[in-house]
């Protein structure tokens, strides 16, 4: 946020110069400026709204075509200095956390190490094999060599591969929401930093345009024409803007910090923001069917769903015989006796082998936990849904409220700088009611301000929308 200090200051230090040139040209001419018909005030004067300058009733004494000039060429010059910068888009910053936050690659991981469970569940088990030695002799065979590989039941490995790798897929279905939510909290962490810096742009502007009603009250109290008290009273409020100012900027640390933490880079690192927000309001409600299709969270609890399916059936496999082959070697001694025609031959020995499961509550308890484990997760994915249903009806009552307050604080925003306008010229003429001109000017901020928070405010539960809809990614 370097560059929205430098371009602060220096409009601060052209907007000095500048008031400076005023006063010394209106004591110049000696006379009554405020109250004097041949001069003219400009109030309102303001450029792009949403841009860096918003110049907002600054009174400009003005007599002659010279003076005029300068002033619009001291505008034209503090408004080319604070032309928009080009900032990161807030997309970048997403990206950026998604390549480089700690808690998503975490989740990618898991996805990593369920995958390597597949070929575990799909594997025969190892064969086995023994060697025996006869110890004395008995009759001629003297060692015994055998080896066995047994083979579960007939589908029992693509059940067991299957339910791997439906929870592998429910990991990637979990780590796509990981992301989903870290955009958002990307987004909640950019969006404040955009109205601390509109606030701090307009509690900047407030101060100077105090410090402007501040020179025209005191050159009123020189000449006779108003108290002292507008004096005093414009001081007050000066200390009050000037302190706010500076918790604003306090705060900007706290923000910056949290804001790069979700990126897991330095928490100094700068931050561009952007000038000004896009705000596109929603014309048509999306439809609700759409929030269900293709979100992770549901994706991948019905995924769980399957796994648990295809856990049961495997349990329900292992419950039935092994079957086994294997081949012995027996190693045998010539007999003392003779008289064989394979006297000391070695023997091979094919063998078949089948396990009998006769211990059947493991396997029954297994099928159990599969049966309870699908309830259970039919249950989460339906309150899964209930909580996105009505997550959803509020982030769109926040988005209709957030849009109504933005059209009132327009509405209140004109109309204020319109009051405003006719209070100083009343003001400039009488020299009274200039606690109603401070009031106004006040309650002008407050409506600035309140609408760069309802701005902020209607991104972030946009932001929340595109996350319940999974409209951030979807791949």
């Amino acid at each position: 946020m370097r560059n929205k200090r430098d371009i602060i200051e220096k409009k601060s230090e052209i907007r000095r110069k500048k008031l400076k040139l005023e006063n010394l040209w209106i004591d110049k001419k000696n006379n009554h400026p405020i109250t004097n018909p041949y001069y003219s005030f400009f109030f309102s004067l303001s450029s792009n709204p949403d841009s860096y300058r918003d110049y907002r009733l600054i009174p400009i004494a003005i007599g002659t075509n010279l003076h005029l000039l300068t002033t619009i060429i001291w505008i034209l010059v503090s408004t080319v200095i604070s032309a928009p910068s080009s900032a990161q888009s807030l997309q970048s910053y997403q990206q950026i956390a998604a390549e480089n936050n700690p808690g998503l690659q975490a989740k990618y991981k898991e996805f990593e190490a369920a995958m390597q469970k597949v070929p575990q569940a799909a594997s025969l088990p190892d064969p086995t094999f023994s060697f025996g030695y006869l110890v004395p002799k008995m009759g001629s065979q003297r060692a015994e060599l055998t080896i066995n590989q047994m083979f579960p039941w007939f589908g029992t490995l693509g059940a067991q591969a299957d339910a791997a790798a439906l929870m592998a897929e429910a990991k990637y279905q979990s780590f796509l929401d990981a992301r989903n939510q870290l955009f958002f909290q990307v987004s909640a962490a950019f969006y404040p930093l955009f109205e601390l810096n509109r606030w701090q742009r307009i509690e900047q502007d407030n101060i100077e345009i105090l410090e402007a009603y501040k020179s025209i009250a005191n050159t009123k109290f020189k000449n006779g024409m108003a108290p002292m008290v507008d004096v005093l009273r414009v001081d007050i409020m000066l200390k009050d803007a000037g302190t706010n100012l500076e918790i604003l900027n306090q705060k900007e640390k706290s923000l910056v910090t949290t804001f790069n933490k979700l990126l897991n880079r330095n928490e100094n690192a700068e931050v561009e923001i952007t000038d000004s927000l896009e705000i596109e309001f929603l014309a048509n409600k999306p439809r609700k069917d759409s929030l269900l299709a293709g979100n992770p969270l549901l994706e991948s609890l019905e995924l769980k769903v399957q796994a648990s399916k295809a856990s049961e059936m495997a349990a329900q496999k292992q419950g039935l015989p092994q079957l086994g082959v294997g081949l012995g070697y027996m190693v045998m001694d010539k007999s003392s006796g003779g008289g064989m025609t394979d006297n000391g031959k070695d023997v091979l020995m094919p063998m078949v082998s089948a396990s009998i499961p006769i211990f059947r509550k493991k396997y029954k308890a297994a099928k159990k936990e599969a049966q309870l484990m699908q309830e259970s997760y039919s249950l989460q994915k339906e309150e899964t849904a209930n909580t996105l249903l009505s997550n959803y009806e509020t982030v769109w009552f926040e988005l209709r409220r957030q849009q109504n307050l933005i059209e009132l604080y327009d509405r209140q925003i004109r109309v204020s700088e319109q009051a405003l306008n006719l209070l100083f010229s009343a003001y400039s003429n009488s020299g009274e009611q200039f606690e109603e001109v401070l009031r106004m000017q006040q309650q002008l901020l407050k409506y600035e301000k309140m609408k760069a928070t309802a701005e902020v405010q209607y991104q972030i539960e946009r932001a929340r929308l595109n996350y319940l809809t999974a409209k951030t990614y979807k791949k």
